[in-house]
């Protein structure tokens, strides 16, 4: 049985690259079709594999400048040639679930349709022209995305939030797995004691609201550290008061460290899932977060963290003021993350593929019939 994964883009480690990671695990002799790759910017793992690009991979510019060719991504997924496999496996929030198949099976897990084409406009905080470009050209991309949904045979979507989307917007039902969060690296530590500080995390991109939590803190003027890399680094550093370290890129062991120290995580952003969260957690960190989303599906108020009901800097002041007023204790926030591992992924992915293409996954997995 020949496999195929395709993947939007291979410029950094996300969320999604780290589910890519374990997919391929699964599929050792996989190669990885995508739009375009930045060498270098995945991980050893990723690039171990052979990886086919679109024609945009060759675009002068692009690996600065892909978020201007959303209008060109359609035909430039269709145009890759993948025929000749049994099983292609998408991991998608964007175009790879379009890729055109001969006869293969599909199964797209989906980190979420098109969230700046469906529902999120606002959170990508665009200039007036861009916006205007956006509204000309949403139409014609909502039209490709719900077409090609249904080249997909089996939608997995990572979170219950995200199930909503795709019954809302393509009118399919899935599976729920929640992505793979190596909770033996993130982990709690006998050696670190929390430190008078709060933390946020993550790519730096107009979603994710930093600067919500940014002005909050500033307001507070209790220490916070931003950590993570993105387009939006130098605009966040000049929002930030003296109180606020936006650190920028960090390693996963000073991320690791972060979470063991910090006194909680604050995610402001309407999540799809929230890996970071998770992570946080599994360090016995708890998460101050944003009630909407995925992230009330890792959150137990009161438990493990607190959720806050407004996108706003005075939402999040107040939610601090909450957990200062409560105890914490590492072993009661980790509770239960381990139902997010890679091994828990990597056996869910396996059942549905047993349910959904069996002949598929006995040669796969050598599974015997019942």
């Amino acid at each position: 049985m020949r496999v195929a994964i395709v993947h939007d883009w291979l410029n950094g480690m996300r969320g999604g690259e780290k589910v890519l990671e374990a997919l391929l695990d699964m599929f050792p002799s996989a190669p990885v079709f995508t739009l375009f790759h930045e060498p270098g910017k995945v991980s050893s793992v990723i690039e171990s594999h052979p990886i086919v690009t679109s024609r945009l991979h060759n675009v002068p510019g692009v690996f600065r400048f892909y978020r201007n060719l959303l209008p060109f991504f359609p035909a430039a997924i269709e145009s890759l040639d993948i025929g000749g496999y049994d099983l292609i496996v998408s991991s998608s929030h964007a175009a790879a679930k379009g890729i055109r198949k001969t006869g293969a099976r599909h199964i797209c897990y989906c980190h979420t349709p098109m969230r700046y084409i469906w529902d999120a406009e606002e959170d990508y905080r665009m200039s007036l022209a861009a916006r205007l470009v956006f509204r000309a050209i949403r139409p014609g991309l909502r039209r490709w995305d719900v077409e090609t949904a249904g080249r997909v045979d089996h939608f997995i979507a990572n979170s219950h939030f995200v199930a909503g989307r795709l019954r809302k917007y393509y009118g399919r039902e899935s599976d729920v797995v929640p992505p793979p969060i190596d909770t033996d690296f993130f982990s709690l530590s006998q050696n670190s004691a929390r430190e008078g500080f709060y933390l946020a995390a993550g790519a730096l991109v107009p979603y994710k609201r930093f600067d919500v939590v940014i002005r909050a803190f500033n307001a507070l003027g209790k220490r916070l550290v931003v950590a993570g890399s993105g387009p939006g680094l130098r605009r966040l550093r000049g929002l930030a008061n003296a109180n606020v370290d936006v650190r920028g890129w960090v390693s996963n062991e000073e991320l690791r460290r972060l979470y063991r120290t910090a006194k909680a995580i604050v995610c402001a952003a309407r999540e799809d899932f929230g890996m970071v969260a998770v992570e946080a957690q599994a360090c016995g960190c708890p998460v101050i977060a944003y009630g909407r989303g995925g992230l009330p599906e890792i959150v137990r108020d009161g438990v493990n963290g607190l959720l806050f009901e407004d996108q706003s800097e005075q939402a999040v002041a107040e939610a601090v003021g909450r957990f200062e007023r409560q105890s914490w204790p590492a072993a009661q926030v980790r509770e239960g993350v381990e139902r997010y591992s890679r091994e828990t992924f990597q056996s869910e992915i396996r059942r549905i593929l047993e349910k959904v293409a069996p002949e598929i996954a006995r040669e796969l997995f050598a599974v015997r019939p019942a």
